[in-house]
């Protein structure tokens, strides 16, 4: 993983014409441990509000793991990356990034 800002960091994400060229940038964007460690925090949170909601047919866990998952990530973004997350200009492939890094932090890809 990339663990380095500079360049990438300024790099436009609106650029990218696929997600495989959008992943490595959105590593460089999470070179901070501890915003990944909140991203992963909020990700599995979510997980967990699905999986209430299923449990309770209560659809309002899903509004809650949407926003856990998100307030997670931004306060990462914002109080230790000291970056915008690029969800604000490619939400598709931010949201994407979020669960491929999320795996490859499971697989020993990604440290955590």
């Amino acid at each position: 993983m990339n663990t380095t800002t500079g360049k990438a960091s300024a790099a436009d994400p609106r650029r990218f014409k696929s997600f495989a060229e959008f992943y490595p940038f959105y590593l460089s964007e999470h070179a901070d441990r501890s915003c990944r460690r909140l991203h992963f925090a909020g990700s599995t949170i979510s997980l967990l509000c699905v999986a209430a909601a299923v449990a309770t047919l209560n659809p309002w866990w899903l509004l809650a793991g949407l926003l856990a998952g998100y307030a997670f990530a931004w306060v990462g973004h914002f109080g230790f990356e000291k970056n915008k997350p690029a969800s604000f200009k490619r939400p598709l492939y931010s949201f994407m990034g979020d669960w491929a890094m999320y795996r490859d932090i499971w697989r020993g890809k990604v440290s955590l």
